[in-house]
C-alpha cells in the first residue's frame, strides 16, 4: 500500500529534466553586478528594477507550482538583498520550468532586467 501511494506522489511531480544553466549563470550575473554596484546606483533604481523581476519570476513559479492559489507578494526587504531575492526566485523558478523555451524567456528576463538597471 505505501509503495503505491509513494510511487504516485513521484508521478505527480516527474516532469523533463530541463537544463536551466544558462538561466542560473544569467542571473549569478546579475546578483553579482548588483552586489558590487555603489548604493547610489542600487538607489537609484538597480534594486527595484532587481525586485520587480524577482516578483516575477515568483509569480510565475508560483503560477506553475499551485496554478490555483493565489500568488504570494515577495517582500521588499531593502536594496541590500535585492541581489539574493533575484538569485532565490531565479533557484525556485528553475525547479519548475518544463521546457527549454521556457527557459530562454526567463534568460531573456533576466538580461533586459540587468540591462534596465544599469549594472
Amino acid at each position: 500500500m505505501f509503495a503505491r501511494w509513494q510511487q504516485s506522489r513521484c508521478d505527480a511531480y516527474a516532469h523533463r529534466v530541463v537544463d536551466t544553466t544558462s538561466l542560473t549563470r544569467a542571473v549569478d550575473h546579475f546578483a553579482d553586478r548588483l552586489r558590487a554596484a555603489p548604493q547610489s546606483r542600487l538607489q537609484r533604481g538597480a534594486a527595484a528594477e532587481a525586485l520587480e523581476l524577482a516578483r516575477q519570476l515568483a509569480r510565475w513559479a508560483q503560477s506553475i507550482e499551485e496554478p490555483a492559489a493565489e500568488p504570494r507578494e515577495m517582500p521588499d526587504v531593502g536594496m541590500f538583498a535585492a541581489a539574493d531575492q533575484i538569485t532565490v526566485a531565479v533557484h525556485d523558478l528553475a525547479l519548475v520550468l518544463v521546457d527549454e523555451g521556457q527557459v530562454r524567456e526567463a534568460v531573456e528576463m533576466v538580461e533586459a532586467a540587468r540591462k534596465k538597471a544599469g549594472v
